[in-house]
């Protein structure tokens, strides 16, 4: 039986839902009328007028400011949630990391920086393992329940055959061993968890929006389609899936 069948009453928790394909999945719950409560994370206010617009129209959104590269605002965060909460059978992390004003893809390894790679881990690897840990009482209860993690494909090591982008897909792939242990420790603890890292394909986003020149416009997603796709895969996991690392077509993907 797939988690989301399961669920007739549930709440749910987008982490950086405020942009992007986060909000693509907010908005998505939002139509979905089996959840009680809906929580968005965002970061600054200034990025998120269209997720707090949301929340005004929609009394069942819960708007969180927290920065999940600080682990005393996801305590924080995560505490507003169970005191409205004290259950999710939902979590969607979408926070990721590309390139801002100074840190771009690294091409070579005499671009490496210590201070960029460090960025890297910080927002795509570490944060994704301290979600995890404070997750653990939110979702260690009887009903079914799954907590999905946006990765990418360039993050998988036997996939790897053009080199490049040291630090993104570094941290990648930390990200995808941080979150495979956590779900073998996940299945003792928390046993109707699945924990599941997902690849989107490439999307319209503000965070592909530099690097999409060369790609193919069919294989251009905008987020709604991505949003669409995912949520697919989504529908189809179950408890057994746990641990599991999917393409956004529902393909399984190599380590």
């Amino acid at each position: 039986m797939t988690i989301f069948s399961t669920i007739q009453s549930g709440n749910a928790l987008v982490v950086g839902g405020n942009r992007g394909i986060g909000l693509g999945f907010v908005r998505q719950l939002l139509s979905d009328d089996r959840f009680d409560h809906i929580f968005a994370t965002y970061r600054t206010e200034s990025s998120s007028a269209e997720l707090l617009q949301l929340a005004q129209q929609h009394s069942n959104l819960h708007c969180i400011t927290l920065d999940l590269t600080d682990e005393s605002q996801i305590v924080q965060g995560l505490a507003q949630v169970s005191a409205i909460a004290p259950q999710l059978q939902v979590v969607i992390n979408c926070v990721g990391f590309l390139h801002d004003g100074s840190i771009t893809p690294e091409k070579a390894l005499r671009q490496l920086q210590p201070e960029h790679l460090m960025r890297y881990f910080q927002v795509n690897s570490i944060s994704a393992a301290l979600l995890a840990k404070h997750l653990l009482p939110l979702l260690s209860h009887e009903q079914p329940n799954i907590f999905a993690t946006i990765s990418a494909k360039i993050g998988s090591i036997e996939d790897n055959r053009l080199g490049g982008w040291y630090g993104y897909r570094a941290s990648k792939a930390a990200l995808n061993m941080f979150l495979k242990t956590a779900a073998i420790e996940y299945s003792r603890r928390s046993k109707h968890t699945a924990i599941v890292m997902l690849h989107p394909g490439t999307t319209d986003t503000r965070l592909s929006e530099p690097f999409q020149r060369g790609v193919p416009p069919e294989k251009l997603f905008p987020v709604s389609k991505t949003v669409g796709l995912l949520m697919q895969v989504l529908a189809q996991t179950t408890v057994a899936d746990n641990g599991s690392f999917f393409s956004w077509d529902g393909s399984r993907l190599p380590w």
